[in-house]
């Protein structure tokens, strides 16, 4: 999937006019009111009302003694970890031995981490906006579709494969720490499930779509549906036997994937270093995974289902409660908060890089016209 970068997008129209519309979330003045609300309640007591409970209110007196030069790392590290964001998400959506581009694959996933925090929906937001741009880059549904899947799956395969080693080598002692069952069994447990499922996913026929079609014979209510339903596992498996294959050619996107976690992780090692002793880093790995199942959670970005996860499953390892917060909600100023701000910015970019490749598109069927006449 390596190649030469390419300025100019696929020339392959879009199939549907509708394409050329940025994707919009449905939001009433009643409902942006609600969730600007709940954000700030929610942000106000992640940021001033758990500090402030029993043992630990005087945590927001760490913050004037954190070590600069740690929080000047954990910066890097943010910076380092949507840089693997960037890589994994420029191989992953290569065809042909042609790639978007730097400037471009940055835009698209900075914009689309925008709308995935933005918007609630298990990141719906963020998939809608990466779809679309790439579809007006000029790729068809199918492969935008797969493309997103083998995205997904190189992204998460990190995430569970981690949590399910952590878990295990913790409880058998393999690893330094303690091992309490509710961190590490069950995660490990809920991990393995996840990766079973996908694997399983694989032996899914590629082209069952078309074996219903023959099966159903003709149209009908229940064809159509029967179609349909056949479409996501088809898809599923295509993608995630794509992913296998990547992983076995070693891929570059891989080394995205595990930069992105892995520094990401790192931000919280940081911020836990600019303000004492971090924990032994299989405890700050398994912690910092199972907190990030709070973005399961109905709520923008995780928001407060992340952190509040983060905090007891540290609290749960033995962490002190004082540190856990301000090393925690640190983190999550510079994972969360601050590339909010680029991403916004990387949205707007994004419509004016959408612009140019309609505009180069058009030029180039104008001048193909003469030719062909």
């Amino acid at each position: 999937m390596s190649g030469a970068p390419v300025d100019v997008p696929n020339p392959t129209p879009p199939e549907d006019p509708d394409d050329e519309e940025m994707p919009r979330v449905h939001m009433t003045r009643r409902r942006f009111v609600l969730g600007v609300t709940l954000i700030a309640i929610v942000v106000a007591i992640l940021y001033y009302g758990i500090p402030r409970l029993a043992g630990i209110d005087e945590t927001w007196h760490r913050i004037e003694q954190g070590d600069p030069w740690w929080l000047a790392l954990a910066a890097l590290f943010t910076v380092l970890s949507f840089a693997g964001y960037v890589v994994l998400f420029e191989y992953v959506f290569a065809e042909e031995g042609a790639r978007l581009g730097l400037r471009e694959s940055y835009q698209v996933t900075m914009a689309s981490l925008a709308a995935t925090r933005i918007f609630a929906a298990g990141g719906a937001g963020g998939i809608a906006l990466t779809a679309w741009a790439m579809r007006r880059y000029g790729m068809d549904r199918r492969t935008v579709a797969d493309r997103t899947i083998v995205f997904l799956v190189l992204t998460y395969v990190v995430y569970m494969g981690a949590m399910l080693l952590i878990g295990v080598g913790l409880r058998v002692e393999v690893l330094p720490g303690p091992a309490p069952f509710g961190m590490t069994v069950v995660p490990a447990v809920f991990a393995a499930v996840a990766i079973a499922v996908t694997l399983l996913l694989s032996l899914t026929p590629t082209d069952l779509q078309r074996r219903v079609d023959a099966a159903a014979g003709g149209g009908g209510r229940i064809a159509r549906l029967a179609r349909r339903t056949a479409t996501l596992p088809a898809s599923m498996s295509a993608g995630v036997r794509h992913s296998i294959g990547l992983v076995r050619s070693r891929d570059p996107a891989i080394l995205g994937s595990l930069a992105y976690w892995g520094f990401n992780i790192a931000v919280l090692w940081a911020a836990f270093r600019a303000f004492g002793e971090a924990p032994p880093w299989p405890i700050i790995i398994q912690a910092y995974f199972v907190g990030m199942l709070g973005n399961l959670l109905p709520l923008p970005g995780g928001v407060g289902g992340v952190d509040g996860g983060m905090i007891g499953a540290l609290i749960a390892f033995g962490v002190d409660g004082g540190l856990a917060v301000v090393a925690v909600l640190t983190y999550r100023a510079f994972a969360f908060w601050l590339p909010t701000i680029p991403g916004a910015i990387a949205f707007f970019q994004l419509r004016r890089t959408v612009a140019r490749w309609r505009e180069e598109r058009e030029r180039g069927r104008a001048t193909a016209a003469p030719a062909r006449a």
